[in-house]
């Protein structure tokens, strides 16, 4: 733990001292005004941190999941929410691993460098949800196009986007011998699509985080957009999964610490009855064991990019971490609201507006129960439950 702490210190240094840049009331203002944090999102990007993953000789810095993590917590840590803006660091992964060469070198660079945004990805569907397989948004050839038609939900970021990566089936379900086959993966041009047969459907939540609810009517594609081979989409989709969840891990572990700094340092300045709070073991205790949690969930998270950046097998560990991470930094926050009292409550304290996003990950980008489901039958061997 204090070997990883000390590896990455530079990295760790360098996103904090941006990240001072944008305090608390910015993105307590940002919040109040249900926006973007589009200075923030630019200078990180400016800044080559969204380009982490994109090698080199695509203009970006060639970094491991591990640097790449370090980078996510520290946004959260220092008070962010890299919810805005972390599609752009993943979301090219797909592409990355199963474009055409071509492909590679039209777009990575202007991710790289921020000219093209890929920060959406339609997957989940209004009846479908987790269940991939069921997607009914269909992708037809016809000449050099694909005709899209269906519906997506919880899309997030396709209004700060250029471009999106897109599943859809390319033949039927009824079709295929495995229910797996038969979808595909396609990039959308933003800019092309909206309004000539995407509509885009914003969606106000609990958390100001930009999602939607997206229509396709007859939308016309390039056929050249299809991403690897028709109809091995979900395969490919799987490939990137591990990174988002342990990216999401380290988000939420940077919440963690970003909860325990605030509730420890609120607790040993707030006296009540003539000592401070903190020294109650009813307050010192939770504090403690969520500090607790947070670190051992740390220590899963630096597992699971061990194994990512070696390409090993990391689907158990990127599962775990997650969980882990969530549950431990949802913990921290129970404990930093409960022991801040009417003040947790006050928008001027950040904890509840950072009690907000950090809940989003008990249920997404996958919910704790469809984890432990995993676990149970690809780790433990337990009969499938669905």
């Amino acid at each position: 733990m204090i070997h990883q702490e000390q590896s990455h210190q530079d990295i760790r240094d360098a996103v904090r001292s941006l990240c001072e840049e944008f305090p608390a009331d910015y993105f307590r203002k940002v919040d109040e005004e249900r926006g973007y944090p589009e200075a923030f999102v630019d200078a990180l990007t400016k800044a080559g941190w969204m380009a982490a993953l994109i090698p080199q000789e695509y203009g970006g810095s060639g970094l491991g999941l591990t640097e790449a993590s370090v980078i996510m917590e520290e946004i959260n840590r220092s008070g962010g929410n890299s919810g805005a803006c972390h599609g752009q660091m993943y979301n090219m992964g797909t592409l990355l691993r199963h474009g055409s060469q071509a492909q590679k070198e039209f777009y990575l660079p202007k991710i790289a460098s921020g000219e093209l945004r890929l920060q959406a990805m339609a997957v989940t569907e209004p009846t479908t949800g987790t269940d991939t397989t069921k997607v009914k948004t269909t992708a037809v050839r016809k000449g050099d196009k694909y005709v899209i038609n269906g519906q997506k939900v919880w899309i997030s970021r396709v209004q700060h986007s250029d471009l999106m990566i897109l599943l859809a089936r390319t033949t039927p379900l009824a079709e295929v011998t495995k229910k797996t086959e038969g979808m595909s993966i396609f990039i959308v041009d933003l800019r092309e699509a909206i309004g000539k047969g995407l509509s885009v459907q914003p969606i106000l939540n609990m958390v100001n985080h930009e999602t939607n609810e997206l229509f396709f009517e007859n939308l016309e594609i390039p056929a050249e957009n299809l991403i690897g081979e028709e109809g091995k989409g979900f395969k490919y989709i799987l490939d990137g999964l591990n990174a988002e969840r342990t990216l999401i891990a380290a988000e939420c572990i940077g919440d963690g610490y970003w909860f325990i700094d605030k509730v420890t340092k609120y607790v040993n300045e707030r006296v009540v009855f003539g000592r401070p709070i903190g020294q109650n073991q009813g307050v010192q205790f939770p504090i403690a064991k969520a500090y607790v949690n947070v670190e051992a969930a740390n220590l899963m998270r630096y597992k699971a990019c061990e194994l990512f950046d070696a390409h090993k097998a990391c689907g158990a560990q990127a599962n775990m971490a997650k969980m882990l991470a969530a549950d431990a930094s949802w913990e921290a926050a129970n404990a930093c609201l409960q022991f801040h009292g009417g003040f947790g409550f006050a928008a001027e304290y950040d904890v509840e507006r950072k009690f907000r996003e950090t809940r989003l990950y008990q249920v997404a980008p996958i919910s704790t129960n469809l984890i432990l489901a995993y676990v149970g039958e690809h780790v433990l061997g337990m009969p499938r439950s669905f």
